[in-house]
């Protein structure tokens, strides 16, 4: 829900059902407007991670409480030997395409 003037914060857990280390980052189409960490990592085998995004506080109401932000969550299986330091934006780059997972999220504006 949204409350005008308030910071919010929801929590997103993600999930490693394999036995493999898995990378993730997360973006949004509207950085400036929410923070979102750890916003990379790693999350071990047949663990989970917490992620915890938070809208900045706002100052008006969306047109028609109509809202188009949007979240990516990417992942990728990587080395077990690997460290956060190799994930970086060009994360995407350094691995075949064809390996990588997406999902994107879709914000749903609620006036409390």
């Amino acid at each position: 829900e949204v409350e005008l003037k308030k910071q919010i914060s929801c929590s997103l857990q993600l999930t490693n059902k394999s036995d493999d280390n898995v990378a993730f980052k997360v973006k949004t189409t509207s950085p400036k407007k929410y923070c979102v960490r750890p916003n990379a990592g790693i999350v071990l085998p047949r663990s989970t991670c917490d992620v915890i995004v938070t809208m900045q506080s706002q100052r008006e109401a969306p047109p028609d409480m109509q809202c188009k932000d949007k979240f990516l969550v990417q992942s990728v299986i990587i080395d077990q030997t690997a460290t956060t330091t190799y994930i970086t934006t060009e994360m995407v780059l350094v691995v075949s395409s064809n390996y990588i997972t997406a999902v994107a999220i879709v914000v749903l504006c609620v006036l409390s």
